[in-house]
């Protein structure tokens, strides 16, 4: 190698990812010129000379370095961690610099153009189609089979890539891809399943060198969130030969014959396939810590040597450790502060500690692998150890933070009036089912919604019956249900549908998740339904099993038993909480239209179908004492006072106006929930004055999730929770059992 001491190098991009090639060019005792179009960039401060430009573009960046080298030459071009290969090979081409064409550098940043081209060359890929339109990913279903993953064609990072297992979440995943997509080309691909690889590798004269390849921790479906990876991979030799060979033959099908190429390859029952390939250096730290601590080669020394059009040396691996990269992700809200920093640095194996959060930062849900608080780098003799050092960071490091940050009901309200459309609710100021934008499907009732309207008024016509001579109250809400402490005794009714009932606003799995997460982080419990379509109950069951079991799986009272059985056993095999049967879904609507049958059972049928689980069984749908008394006689753990929301059959009375009578016939011998028309914390009042020992919510928690997510429902919870032991303090009632009939007044019959 030729000495490059004293000669130019653009680096394009001067965020995080950049420093250490900036650096390593330094070290090298080369002119640094770096270019982003952020004048705080962070590599500005140990560059030597800056552009402010934008690295995506081309037309600007070939200009400025053009205008530039009018006075001073510069010798190379690159980029790492940044998808910029397209400005690198223009700018090469434009100063007659190494590097590849600005078509293959194309070809390697367009993921449909990526495809295209590693297909013409008969190289491993999934099935896929380009996709523009709503209608072009519909008509990709002919030729495409599901689970599919839709993705934007220009972006990196996980950035807006989203799985899909049904039809009816095209719309929302086509919604979600289209945000994070700069041209608004997307493409439609077939899941690959199995291990997913990341791969480093090198070009230069003629040969195609393998330099690095890493085990990626890919978590949190639909999503794609990378949280870490673990360096060297510890697949079989024969694996590692295979995804070399694939490796190889893709860069080459791209026309990546100098410089760095970097690869996502998946590992799957049909053989080893390639995820993408790009004209760079790998970002996720990988090329840049991960690599050089486990090997002791520096990646990027090499990669700015073939820039320069030099061979790089140094290229063997002259130690052999185990090194890790693992993200920090802090809880959704306002970032209040961060600890344990300095102290995480100190833990031996911990060689780099990342923050990219702040103080006052609104952290939410990660959806890609950019909505990260930090990462964190680890160094041990092996992976075991490594892991073990992770464990200690984690208790180390601590992210304070306001989950209640900031959001109002105004807010949640006006986003999810956005996100429903017109069509299928306008989110009322009062949702009493008297102007609702939709029935059924939708989030309204059936017929005139008279059923759905009376849930609202029969709580109405109660009233809260203040007592102030007295002793001072503090009022506690904890309670029990079936053993499970609860913090509230607010539960989450079940509601599936999310395609056909809220206009595809996120897909079941979302929904169901941020449910079931966010009322567990309330010390709550969620009740998720199996929904019309036969095999959405897999959805819910993989949501509670991801959460714990700690949930309520609720099925249809479906004519074919043997559906019923495998949902009961599955529920049970998973660890589920406890299970149940909706009994009034008879001709459900949504049922008859997927041509679907609902049957009612006498007792002795019922009590034959819960003998088939140990789980603790639960009828939903009583709305008669004499139900009530049925399910009691039949030895049943629980029963929901429901009319379904009003979405069953129009001319029910409202729930308020039967658990009284429901009440009496159990005689407190087992749990009664109920739901129904239930607005705020005064209306869970007056349900446990009347006799119920828990309530549901519904439709609240569906506006709240669909307009603020995490933050909405923990909204709604406080709220609710709040005005409750309000309502607890003007009665005198200090513990939820305190609560008595006495302390409401029915306005026409006293």
């Amino acid at each position: 190698m030729k000495s490059v001491e004293g000669k130019s190098i653009l680096i394009i991009g001067g965020g995080l990812l950049q420093v250490p090639i900036i650096q390593t060019a330094k070290t090298l005792r080369l002119k640094t010129i770096v270019a982003d179009m952020n004048p705080e960039s962070i590599g500005f401060q140990i560059a030597d000379e800056a552009i402010i430009m934008s690295t995506k573009d081309v037309e600007g960046m070939v200009r400025e370095s053009k205008k530039y080298s009018i006075n001073s030459a510069i010798h190379g071009v690159i980029t790492a961690g940044t998808d910029a290969s397209m400005t690198v090979a223009a700018v090469a081409s434009a100063l007659q610099l190494p590097g590849i064409r600005f078509v293959d550098a194309e070809a390697a940043s367009n993921k449909v153009k990526m495809r295209q081209r590693l297909k013409e060359f008969g190289m491993p890929i999934p099935r896929f189609a380009p996709v523009w339109s709503l209608q072009d990913a519909k008509d990709a279903l002919d030729s495409l089979s599901f689970p599919l993953v839709m993705k934007p064609a220009d972006n990196m990072g996980a950035r807006g890539v989203i799985k899909v297992n049904h039809k009816d979440e095209i719309p929302i995943a086509f919604r979600h891809a289209k945000k994070f997509c700069p041209t608004g080309e997307l493409i439609l691909e077939e899941y690959m399943e199995g291990p997913e690889l990341s791969v480093d590798a090198l070009a230069f004269g003629g040969q195609i060198r393998m330099t690095g390849i890493a085990d990626r921790i890919i978590e949190r479906e639909p999503y794609f969130i990378e949280i870490g990876h673990n360096m060297p991979s510890r697949m079989p030799k024969d694996i590692l030969d295979e995804v070399e060979r694939v490796m190889a033959g893709g860069m080459r099908a791209l026309g990546i014959h100098l410089g760095a190429g970097k690869g996502d390859i998946k590992v799957t029952k049909q053989g080893v396939k390639i995820g993408e390939i790009a004209a760079r250096l790998s970002g996720g730290f990988m090329s840049a810590f991960t690599y050089p601590l486990s090997t002791g080669v520096n990646l990027n020394r090499a990669a700015l040597l073939i820039a320069l059009g030099e061979t790089p040396d140094n290229l063997d691996p002259v130690v052999n450790r185990v090194s890790i990269e693992r993200s920090l992700l802090s809880k959704s809200g306002k970032l209040l502060s961060i600890s344990g920093i300095e102290e995480t640095k100190k833990i031996d194996g911990v060689c780099e500690v990342f923050i990219q959060s702040k103080p006052g930062d609104i952290i939410k849900e990660p959806t890609n692998n950019i909505d990260k608080s930090g990462h964190v780098i680890i160094t041990a003799d092996d992976l075991e150890t490594a892991e073990k050092i992770f464990s200690k960071v984690q208790k180390t490091i601590s992210f304070a933070v306001d989950e209640n940050f900031s959001i109002t009901e105004k807010e949640i309200n006006d986003q999810a009036r956005l996100r429903f459309g017109k069509e299928i609710c306008w989110v009322c100021k009062v949702c009493d089912g008297t102007n609702c934008a939709s029935g059924i499907p939708g989030m309204g009732g059936v017929g005139r919604m008279e059923s759905f309207a009376d849930n609202h008024i029969a709580l109405q016509e109660y009233s809260i019956l203040p007592s102030y001579i007295r002793e001072h109250t503090i009022p506690e809400i904890k309670t029990n249900f079936l053993g499970y402490e609860l913090s509230t005794p607010i539960m989450a009714a079940p509601m599936t549908g999310v395609g056909t009932n809220m206009n595809f606003v996120m897909t079941d799995f979302d929904y169901a998740n941020i449910v079931v997460r966010s009322f567990l982080q309330y010390g709550s419990l969620s009740w998720l339904g199996d929904g019309a379509s036969p095999e959405k109950y897999k959805i819910m069951l993989d949501v509670l099993q991801r959460n714990g079991g700690k949930g309520i799986l609720i099925c249809k009272p479906r004519s074919d038993e043997s559906l019923l059985i495998d949902r009961f056993l599955e529920a049970e095999s998973l660890g589920i909480f406890a299970i149940g049967m909706d009994i009034d879904a008879v001709n459900f609507k949504t049922m008859v239209q997927k041509n679907l049958s609902s049957i009612t059972r006498p007792i002795d049928r019922l009590q034959k179908l819960k003998e088939k689980t140990k789980l603790p069984f639960i009828l939903k749908g009583v709305m008669n004492p004499e139900d009530a008394r049925l399910a009691l006689l039949g030895g049943f753990s629980a029963i929901v006072v429901s009319n379904h929301g009003g979405r069953v059959l129009d001319g029910m009375p409202g729930t308020a106006r039967v658990l009284s009578k429901i009440v009496e016939v159990v005689g407190g011998k087992i749990p009664i929930i109920v739901d129904g028309g239930i607005r705020s914390g005064m209306d869970v009042f007056k349900m446990l004055a009347l006799g119920a020992n828990a309530i549901l919510l519904g439709r609240p928690v569906a506006i709240s999730i669909v307009g603020g997510e995490d933050a909405g429902v923990r909204f709604l919870l406080n709220k609710y929770s709040e005005e409750l032991k309000q309502s607890m303090s003007v009665t005198g009632a200090k513990t939820l059992v305190d609560i008595k009939r006495s302390m409401i007044l029915h306005k026409i019959h006293g």
